[in-house]
């Protein structure tokens, strides 16, 4: 989510008013460009300037996608400049509304954390494990649980807590060959200031292996997307162009279908699956880029791979108790989940 290019390498001043001008281009796309705008505004050193990002984006919080991960990316960056207690207060609002994002969660905990608030930074992972965890034997959580389960097993290890059920399933989760436990050694802060060279390499050994789930986790490529068309879209879509009529019947086909395409591209293993929204002067303005009519169904598939590759697919299945993708106000579980 956040660049972590190092400020002597990358202007990021200018790449943040890059990013402005861009997201005045793309309004459809604005929250996810001025958010990284904001994160570059910090890492330029000017948080006061990504606050005020973050306010713009919290003026207009009808429209955003995750107004919760706003506020507390906000609430962390307050904290970075002095503003404690007005993070603390947002912080403690987002714990009493309990957003069904895991992300919001993983910033204010590690925001928490890094103010040495370990008690309460293992409190709030806690309570978000619980809300998206709540069967500690379901053998496949959702990856957008898993910075949960480790972050929690970091502070509770900090902490020189006893493993429980969450951390031996953060445990089995973890893929790198230098285990959590290692990697969340308090003493392995001791041992980077030491003289023995044994400690040393040891060390290098396990921040390489850190470094390569990192690098890992950046290189997944964007999701296998699905095009999702919500219904007033796809009335107009068809309005404007009556022979997609045979690509979607209905609408309510239109749903079936995305799900069914979903469970079979999952059962044959494919990974990173996702669900892109279309509207449809995005998708003249795509055909038009294209050279194309909007009346051509091969440029649906691109359509939806450009989307995601702008980084507005959302994952596919949602999380534990989270909202249906389709758009109604049920519970996935209980509505195509089903």
């Amino acid at each position: 989510m956040r660049p972590d290019t190092p400020a002597e390498n990358v202007d990021h001043t200018a790449e943040a008013a890059r990013l402005e001008r861009t997201a005045g281009l793309y309004p459809e796309d604005a929250e996810a460009l001025l958010l990284r705008a904001a994160a570059h505004l910090e890492l330029s050193g000017d948080r006061p300037a990504a606050t005020a990002l973050y306010d713009r984006l919290l003026s207009s919080a009808e429209g955003l996608e995750s107004p919760a991960l706003v506020r507390a990316l906000k609430a962390s960056n307050l904290w970075e400049y002095g503003h404690e207690a007005e993070a603390r207060a947002i912080i403690d609002g987002i714990r009493a509304t309990a957003p069904r994002d895991p992300a919001p969660w993983v910033i204010i905990a590690e925001s928490l954390e890094s103010h040495d608030e370990l008690e309460a930074a293992e409190e709030t992972f806690t309570e978000a494990a619980a809300l998206f965890l709540p069967q500690t034997e379901d053998p496949a959580p959702a990856p957008a649980t898993h910075p949960l389960l480790y972050g929690r097993h970091r502070v509770r290890r900090m902490r020189g807590l006893p493993h429980d059920a969450w951390d031996t399933l953060a445990d089995a989760l973890h893929t790198s060959p230098v285990s959590l436990d290692e990697l969340h050694d308090p003493k392995r802060v001791w041992s980077l200031g030491s003289d023995n060279p044994a400690e040393l390499v040891a060390e290098i050994s396990r921040l390489r292996a850190e470094l390569g789930a990192y690098r890992e986790a950046l290189s997944r490529p964007f999701p296998v997307a699905v095009l999702h068309w919500p219904a007033p879209e796809l009335a107009e879509l068809l309005s404007a162009y009556p022979t997609l009529s045979a690509e979607y019947p209905s609408h309510e086909a239109h749903l079936s279908t995305i799900e069914s395409s979903l469970r079979e591209l999952s059962s044959s293993g494919t990974p990173n699956l996702g669900i892109v929204t279309g509207t449809v002067p995005s998708y003249e303005a795509f055909a038009a880029s294209e050279g194309s009519s909007p009346e051509d169904t091969t440029l649906l598939p691109q359509y939806a791979t450009t989307l995601a590759a702008r980084g507005r697919a959302v994952a596919w299945p949602p999380v534990r108790g989270a909202e249906c993708w389709c758009g109604s106000t049920r519970v996935y579980d209980g509505c195509h989940g089903a």
